[in-house]
């Protein structure tokens, strides 16, 4: 197994204070713009996922897989049966998730994703595939509103190709250089673009 660790950089710590103060300002108002997040009460929370979470698509023990991380919290709702929030060991299952459930009229009061640009992630070879590793805890989140993403790059995660983001855009187009894939923004992300993936 071939392993690459991304070498910590000085602006990590600024960038996790900056996420964290995102977040706390976030919680304190009252609705999110935009698909990410629906009016009313306030906007609750990461959490860690931990062995006790499967993924509401597939049905895997999130911490166990690589790759990014989704939770979303549909205020008045159970998703797949259970307490808020629905989570998911991929980012395009997360999207294929909301999608269909906004059809339903479900309204998401928040949508948190992993933050690859304040995480020490690593990427490492297995399977003949270059996978990202994974981060279930509650502070490597961030809102989905706030990231840049990399899609389809030839980084895979639990589910194949996927959506990986960063709050740092320069970040993100550092990845891309390196890995391939193309960069998107939370509104820009499509039915179509989600059928893309996952391959």
């Amino acid at each position: 197994m071939c392993e690459q660790t991304r070498s910590p950089v000085s602006r990590r710590t600024v960038l996790a204070g900056a996420a964290a103060l995102g977040t706390a300002s976030l919680a304190g108002c009252s609705a999110l713009s935009g698909d990410g997040g629906a009016s009313g009460g306030d906007v609750p929370a990461a959490i860690t996922l931990t062995q006790e979470h499967s993924c509401d698509v597939c049905g895997m023990v999130i911490p166990n897989h690589p790759g990014p991380s989704t939770e979303i919290f549909y205020p008045g709702r159970e998703p797949a049966g259970h307490a808020n929030p629905a989570r998911f060991d991929s980012t395009w299952e997360a999207y294929q998730f909301h999608f269909e459930r906004r059809d339903e009229g479900w309204e998401a009061a928040a949508f948190y994703v992993t933050d690859y640009s304040t995480v020490d992630y690593r990427t490492f070879t297995e399977g003949g595939d270059t996978l990202i590793s994974t981060h279930p805890e509650a502070e490597a989140f961030v809102s989905a509103e706030t990231v840049t993403y990399v899609v389809a790059s030839e980084v895979k995660g639990a589910m194949g190709r996927d959506l990986i983001g960063f709050s740092d855009r320069a970040d993100a187009e550092s990845f891309r250089d390196e890995h391939g894939g193309q960069l998107m923004r939370h509104g820009d992300v499509t039915p179509a673009t989600i059928a893309s993936l996952g391959r």
